[in-house]
């Protein structure tokens, strides 16, 4: 018996590591011979770093970077040496997470600290890049992180604007004289999973900026001065699009790397699975599991768990999925390649309780084990 594990994190409780070696436990119990190899799983977003690192055995790099109300913080991005790729989390330098609620202000808020992970990583030698660029605190357009990357942005008596939504309603020129050389010989590839353009009714000031601190008439602001600064882009890149899907994700972060860096943007859980190598591991698996804390009806619009079940059934592999709940529109994840799922909880309990790590992993293994019992009847295997 040989099962892929490729689950994603039960956030708060059980890493996805933690949340395979789990599953290995359970499937033991019933195929004590049985080959469990864990693929870490993420969707772009928290736990990327993670799962690409520990998949290609790479190390984690801490820096001082400037938050994105610019004081600064101890950061972390992942590097793997073989290939000189850093894998980011944009969130780690310039997230919603990283300040209070009450200081959320997209007006002042930056991604500089975005850039100087990549300056750190371009200096220790990489030139391959792998960004997610959710959970972001700013709708800056990306032009903090441009800014500490070398690119100059002046108002209109040539003197460089301020950081935050601000500081883009100043930029009347653009200038690129200072930009760091390396660059041009680096690739960004971009974990982008929202398909939202830079402006208008479903732009990032409308959509995401109420959610960062925009009262109505910053959104309205916001989104004009970002109309402005994709006109003012063109000049520098005249193919800036500022209506590309995905132009708006991260305060306009995707727009900055399409248009400045010549970045890529793809679906975080196919660029995951590309870089952890998991297509290898599922050619010759007889079952692949997947899961997620919490399993939906939304979980069939591009999270983890559909992106592996979509590649195992290339294959036709039969996939099951574990997770912390189910709720009754799960459903739809069995017309998208999740034979069948099962929540891991056993009893009644607080949310703490369930949450608990030392608790989630025993109620995992019992799951699995029982689950994998079934399957061993039903199919008749027996090595």
């Amino acid at each position: 018996m040989k099962v892929v594990a490729a689950i994603d994190s039960f956030k708060g409780s059980l890493s996805t590591f933690q949340a395979g070696e789990a599953l290995a436990v359970g499937v033991k119990r019933v195929y004590p011979d049985a080959q469990v190899l864990i693929s870490p799983l993420a969707d772009g977003g928290e736990g990327t770093v993670e799962a690409i690192v520990g998949a290609a055995g790479g190390t984690m790099v801490e820096v001082t970077v400037h938050n994105p109300l610019g004081r600064l913080i101890q950061s972390q991005y992942g590097m793997v040496e073989a290939t000189k790729t850093a894998i980011i989390e944009m969130a780690s330098a310039s997230g919603i997470t990283l300040i209070e609620a009450s200081e959320r202000n997209p007006l002042v808020t930056t991604t500089f600290g975005v850039g100087e992970l990549i300056l750190d990583a371009i200096e220790k030698g990489c030139r391959q890049f792998v960004i997610g660029i959710g959970g972001s605190a700013t709708n800056d357009c990306g032009v903090g992180m441009l800014q500490a990357l070398g690119f100059s942005f002046l108002d209109e008596k040539g003197n460089p604007v301020g950081y935050g939504a601000n500081g883009v309603k100043q930029i009347a020129a653009i200038q690129t004289v200072g930009v760091h050389p390396a660059l041009k010989d680096c690739e960004f590839r971009i974990a982008c999973d929202v398909k939202n353009p830079l402006c208008g009714e479903l732009g990032c000031s409308a959509v995401y900026g109420p959610q960062k601190g925009a009262t109505p008439l910053m959104v309205e602001e916001m989104d004009g001065w970002l109309h402005r600064f994709a006109e003012l882009t063109k000049t520098v890149n005249p193919d800036a699009d500022p209506d590309y899907p995905g132009s708006g994700a991260a305060g306009g972060l995707g727009f900055a790397f399409m248009s400045y860096l010549g970045g890529t943007l793809t679906s975080g859980i196919e660029l995951v699975i590309k870089e952890t190598g998991l297509e290898e591991l599922v050619k010759d698996a007889d079952v692949v599991v997947t899961g997620e804390g919490r399993l939906d009806g939304q979980s069939h619009m591009g999270k983890a768990p559909i992106g592996v079940a979509k590649l195992a059934k290339q294959y036709g592999k039969t996939v099951l999925a574990f997770s912390g709940c189910v709720t009754r529109d799960a459903v739809k994840c069995n017309d998208h390649g999740i034979d069948a799922f099962f929540p891991i909880l056993r009893t009644p309990c607080t949310l703490e309780e369930a949450m608990d790590a030392e608790n989630a992993f025993s109620n995992m293994s019992d799951t699995v084990e029982q689950v994998f019992r079934l399957l061993k009847i039903a199919k008749g295997l027996s090595h």
